[in-house]
């Protein structure tokens, strides 16, 4: 697999659980917030021109939240910011397809390997740059 120029530097085997020792435990905020709302947290986001790319990894057959798909589809009203939904194996990077929210709605899943998401990424990427 090609790294590329932000790789995770964190080696769990000599430094300890990440999730443990460096990831905010944002359950201690559940009492700031009616009905059970908490933070979230975003697996990816990235800044291009101006326009924003989130990847939101779930497990195989995991979905999203009520809330998630308000934000996703508030966040996504802007034009040209995305949301993908990821299903599948983080560990080995193996996907078994996505769902995509653009302009508000979010699309139907599409079967895909890693190769067809990172295609989807790299169209939008070419569109953040050639558009504003």
């Amino acid at each position: 697999m090609v790294e590329g120029f932000n790789p995770l530097r964190w080696k769990c085997a000599k430094d300890g659980c990440f999730n443990i020792l460096r990831r905010p435990k944002i359950e201690v905020f559940a009492d700031c917030f009616p009905r059970r709302i908490n933070f979230g947290d975003l697996d990816g986001i990235v800044e291009l021109n101006g326009r924003f790319c989130i990847l939101e990894w779930k497990g195989s057959g995991g979905t999203i939240a009520v809330g998630q798909k308000r934000l996703f589809a508030r966040f996504t009203s802007v034009i040209g910011n995305v949301v993908f939904v990821v299903c599948g194996d983080a560990e080995t990077m193996t996907i078994t397809g996505y769902s995509f929210f653009w302009a508000g709605v979010q699309h139907p899943f599409i079967k895909s390997g890693l190769d067809g998401l990172k295609e989807r990424v790299r169209k939008w990427a070419c569109l953040a740059e050639t558009r504003l």
